[in-house]
């Protein structure tokens, strides 16, 4: 799930570019973004529309508010500290400890707290733009 918004962070690398074809490292980099972000918001009505009559109703939008967050947080550990999807399987060790120092000593990760919360608000502003457009189509809309 966090791979697909992970995208987005791609945008960092605008910062290197130069010459005369920095506009297409903008056009493809952008393009590759948006895709990433609406297969991120196809993915997650499929996942919630899936697991929707297996919650409870109070529970229903706070779980998928955290997995908005959780995916966040898998960006952030993605981009800044590097790690990859099959790390969880294949070298989880380190990357349990990660996730334990920066949960119980937030004010010394302050920029993974930061990030993840910033970038939360983000997918999740997207997501109600994307319900918005999704009704005004007549698409299945998400209630939230």
């Amino acid at each position: 799930m966090p791979n697909a918004p992970y995208i987005i962070t791609d945008l960092i690398h605008l910062t290197v570019s130069y010459g005369s074809y920095v506009w297409l490292d903008i056009l493809v980099v952008s393009s590759f973004a948006m895709s990433g972000l609406l297969l991120f918001y196809l993915s997650f009505l499929d996942m919630k529309n899936i697991l929707k009559p297996h919650l409870k109703n109070h529970f229903n939008k706070y779980f998928f508010i955290l997995i908005i967050y959780l995916s966040s947080f898998g960006v952030f550990l993605g981009r800044f500290l590097r790690y990859n999807s099959w790390e969880i399987l294949s070298n989880p060790k380190y990357l349990f400890i990660d996730i334990l120092n920066i949960i119980t000593r937030p004010l010394a990760y302050k920029e993974a707290w930061l990030f993840t919360i910033i970038f939360g608000l983000f997918l999740h502003a997207g997501l109600w733009i994307f319900n918005q457009f999704s009704f005004s189509a007549n698409l299945k809309p998400d209630s939230e």
